[in-house]
């Protein structure tokens, strides 16, 4: 942790008992900050390299975006906070050698697009540029911060056969509640923050979470929904993915692993073997190979990209 960060955590604790207003103002930059770009792992650079490149323009800035195969559909991959699209190689190996062509992007701050801050404004962004650009999504996968982005964006019309929700949570709200635990807030200066950060995404609104409450409104009726979540992980709490699967019915799965963690849970082989199966099939397929519902041990066998970083989301 640098030195700066240290100093600004040490500053918000001391305000923490005694302002709630100020406490949130100097936590506000703490709780944006996405941190130094995640490096390539090793296991995934050949995917990451073999990517073709592009570049598409979101709310003034260039992100860069990823295509892999040529299949007649495409599905969607969403990365988390401090992630990046490589951190998927391995369901992008899996998804390829079903046929399926696999989209995916570097968000602002992230992998190898520029710039110090982004938000779920510029996720929802990309997804709707990608949407324009590539049609209906046969799915779309999106890990921790990804997946609220991937679950809201069909919320509000993206057009896709199918969602995966991997280490996601069910609603926004969850991301400053656990980042004010994390550094030590009282729950008057987590309210104030929320305020402040909300005025910011949807200024004006009353309900400003609302929009990004999967629980309240669930995806539309035609769309399955696959989750997984690792039980030990702990940048989000599996009691979310529970909610969500909860939320969603008879039309979700839910795959709980035990051992993969937060980020390593997208290589583990019941992840791979999951995704597959709901991408080429739906909850059918998930059906007949007895995939969902059930705690599956990984252990050391898993493997997949590194843990995100910032204590100010997933």
């Amino acid at each position: 942790m640098q030195l700066s960060t240290t100093l600004a955590l040490a500053a918000v604790r001391a305000a923490d008992a005694v302002s709630p207003t100020l406490t949130a103002r100097l936590a506000m930059p703490l709780f944006r900050q996405v941190g130094p770009a995640l490096p390539v792992r090793s296991g995934d650079r050949a995917v990451h390299d073999h990517g073709e490149r592009g570049t598409i323009t979101v709310r003034g800035r260039d992100i860069v975006t990823y295509a892999w195969g040529n299949g007649p559909e495409t599905v969607l991959l969403v990365h988390g906070w401090r992630g990046r699209a490589s951190q998927f190689g391995a369901i992008v190996r899996e998804l390829r050698a079903e046929g399926l062509r696999v989209v995916a992007f570097d968000a602002p701050a992230n992998g190898e697009s520029g710039g110090r801050r982004t938000d779920i404004r510029d996720y929802l962004g990309a997804i709707e540029v990608l949407q324009r650009k590539h049609g209906m999504f046969r799915v779309i996968v999106g890990h921790s911060f990804g997946a609220l982005a991937a679950v809201t964006a069909v919320r509000e019309g993206t057009a896709a056969g199918g969602v995966v929700a991997i280490a996601g949570m069910a609603d926004a709200r969850y991301l400053v509640d656990s980042f004010a635990a994390r550094v030590g807030m009282r729950q008057a200066s987590a309210d104030v923050l929320s305020r402040r950060f909300m005025g910011i995404i949807q200024p004006g609104v009353d309900e400003p979470f609302a929009r990004f409450d999967a629980v309240a409104d669930p995806l539309p009726a035609e769309v399955p929904l696959l989750v997984v979540h690792d039980r030990g992980d702990r940048e989000v709490a599996v009691d979310e993915s529970l909610r969500l699967h909860e939320a969603h019915g008879d039309r979700s799965r839910l795959v709980v692993t035990e051992g993969a963690g937060h980020s390593r849970v997208l290589g583990a082989d019941v992840t791979l073997d999951a995704v597959t199966a709901f991408a080429t099939g739906g909850l059918a397929a998930l059906d007949a190979a007895g995939i969902g519902a059930d705690v599956v041990g990984v252990g050391d066998g898993a493997t997949g990209g590194v843990g995100s970083g910032a204590a100010a989301s997933a």
